[in-house]
């Protein structure tokens, strides 16, 4: 998907690539590139969107984002900021079969795991110690560091970000569509959202829009908006132990706390009561 088609940038034969982010806010318009992404999260909290599903992300996560996968980090806005550690590299960078090799076998679960996108559960210190001192070592160093980020990658427990495998190939005029649409929900998931505003930014009628969303995303445009509601009350509830339930959810854009309530049990698979009794 063409979706800001985002260019890595690379020095002459450089085929690993290391990148600090730090600022205000992380790059926060979707985009894709054909490098695989390993991200470590220093700090600052938000929403992370990964192919067709939402997810949140806080200080010390570690991501893996497949080749050409839409994905955008929407940062909270903080005093402190924001911060992330990354490692770029091209699957066939080292030639189309070096991974393919019998010695590389112990490697394919990251690959496997990475074309959808996963989250790493354990071990972030150690893969976050891992990506840190990639930045000051050789070329041959890195390569070696690389593989053996890709080993703690591919035994620790994950979980999977993306339910489908995204398509490469669409046109540029549906992805421009599609980022207009993600990024005008992003600005006002906590308002009113009807229906026709985004399909008017998308350019078709309400039945053509539906359907251009549902085929490209394999979820319709109003469940994609009630995970990204959610996933913002999950944040404000972490964030702020004070905050109830029904404040949390009128901030995030819900206005009836019984189809709040039905909302969030459907997608989180338990109430939001029974949800902040196991975070403690």
């Amino acid at each position: 998907m063409k979706v800001y088609a985002f260019k890595i940038p690379k020095k002459l034969g450089e085929n690993i690539v290391v990148q600090k982010d730090k600022g205000t806010a992380f790059y926060d318009k979707l985009h894709q590139h054909g490098e695989i992404q390993i991200s470590h999260i220093l700090k600052g909290n938000g929403k992370l969107i990964v192919g067709n599903s939402v997810h949140s992300f806080k200080e010390g996560d570690c991501f893996v984002i497949g080749s050409h996968i839409p994905h955008l980090f929407k940062s909270e806005k903080s005093e402190v900021g924001v911060g992330m550690h990354s490692v770029f590299f091209d699957k066939d960078a080292f030639g189309s079969a070096f991974f393919n090799l019998r010695e590389m076998e112990e490697l394919q679960h990251f690959f496997n795991y990475a074309q959808f996108g996963f989250k790493c559960t354990e071990q972030t210190d150690e893969a976050g110690e891992h990506i840190h001192s990639m930045f000051s070592q050789t070329h041959f160093a890195r390569f070696l560091g690389l593989l053996q980020l890709l080993k703690l990658f591919s035994v620790c427990k994950k979980e999977r970000l993306s339910n489908v495998v995204q398509a490469k190939e669409l046109s540029h005029d549906h992805g421009e569509r599609l980022r207009a649409v993600f990024d005008f929900v992003m600005q006002h998931f906590d308002q009113k959202v009807s229906l026709d505003s985004v399909a008017r930014l998308a350019h078709m009628t309400p039945n053509a829009f539906c359907r251009f969303f549902k085929q490209r995303t394999n979820k319709t445009f109003f469940r994609f908006l009630a995970e990204i509601r959610i996933e913002h009350v999950c944040q404000l509830l972490n964030g702020d132990k004070d905050l109830s339930v029904v404040e949390a959810a009128h901030a995030s854009g819900f206005n009836s706390i019984s189809n709040f309530n039905k909302t969030f049990k459907d997608i989180k698979g338990a109430s939001p009561t029974k949800y902040l009794r196991d975070m403690v």
